[in-house]
């Protein structure tokens, strides 16, 4: 094996380290257990964007320029998401965990990793149909403040709309979805009333701590960019913040993993990656 990709490989693992290390200190924000190939990708698209040569010098702008710290953060950042994304999978909630929450006075509902907030309104939307918005408080929470901004004006690109009904109606919507929302000739604007239960806040789920017990735990397709280790301390965390018979919805490429973490579920819906915990 020619020893130097080997060498060079090493250096840029190193480069990489050093980098997540000085994010880490410099922000709080702790990157370096994440999904590396991920990392890296966002890494050297940042570097042609910018001009940037070396991810040495990515960690020299990192120390001296806030600004360009900031940048890199939001590129980091994970920002993937749709209105009643994937269809069945909400389908599947209305069918067969809806009927469990309408036992319960208060509901509590934790999305974690909210982004723009696609998939909290649409959560909304299925509560209001179901009669138990009133009775609901969904936290929606994100690591990244910039589309946390976005994700509370509940306004959206009018040519997304089309794919969106589709998908409400796949998911099982049953009134017309553009009674929701209203437009002008760029966005599609919510009506507020679907905001008046949501709380938007900053948490982040390498670093921070548990801070309510919930009757549902969205999170989806947000672990795949963690390493193993990380998203069992994740796993841990969610855990510990779902009440009995609570339920945690994962994305369709996720799966729960870890014996000790296994044996907590029961699996409610498979293919859908609805679980629910067990005593």
């Amino acid at each position: 094996m020619d020893p130097l990709p080997l060498q060079q490989k090493m250096h840029t693992d190193l480069e990489i380290d050093l980098l997540l290390e000085a994010i880490y200190r410099l922000s709080g924000f702790d990157f370096r257990q994440y999904n590396r190939s991920s990392i890296s990708r966002r890494i050297y698209s940042r570097m042609r964007m910018s001009n940037i040569p070396t991810i040495s010098r990515v960690l020299e702008k990192v120390i001296h320029e806030n600004e360009f710290l900031e940048q890199l953060l939001n590129d980091f950042s994970i920002n993937v998401t749709e209105m009643f994304r994937n269809p069945s999978f909400f389908k599947a909630f209305r069918q067969e965990v809806v009927p469990y929450l309408r036992n319960y006075p208060e509901i509590r509902i934790w999305h974690a990793g909210c982004s723009t907030g696609e998939e909290v309104y649409s959560m909304a939307i299925l509560l209001q149909e179901e009669g138990l918005m009133d009775q609901a408080v969904i936290y929606a929470t994100d690591m990244n403040e910039q589309v946390l901004k976005k994700a509370k004006k509940g306004a959206f690109p009018i040519n997304k709309m089309q794919a969106y009904t589709k998908n409400y109606m796949l998911a099982g919507g049953s009134h017309a979805f553009s009674e929701y929302y209203r437009t002008d000739y760029q966005y599609a604007y919510f009506h507020p009333s679907l905001l008046k239960n949501i709380i938007f806040a900053q948490h982040n789920l390498v670093t921070d701590q548990s801070f309510n017990e919930f009757h549902v735990i969205m999170c989806r397709n947000v672990l795949i960019y963690f390493s193993p280790e990380l998203q069992k301390q994740v796993h841990h965390l969610f855990s510990e913040s779902l009440s009995d018979h609570g339920f945690l919805c994962l994305g369709d490429k996720e799966a729960l993993r870890f014996e000790d973490i296994i044996s907590k579920y029961k699996e409610i819906i498979g293919n859908e990656k609805i679980f629910q915990k067990i005593k």
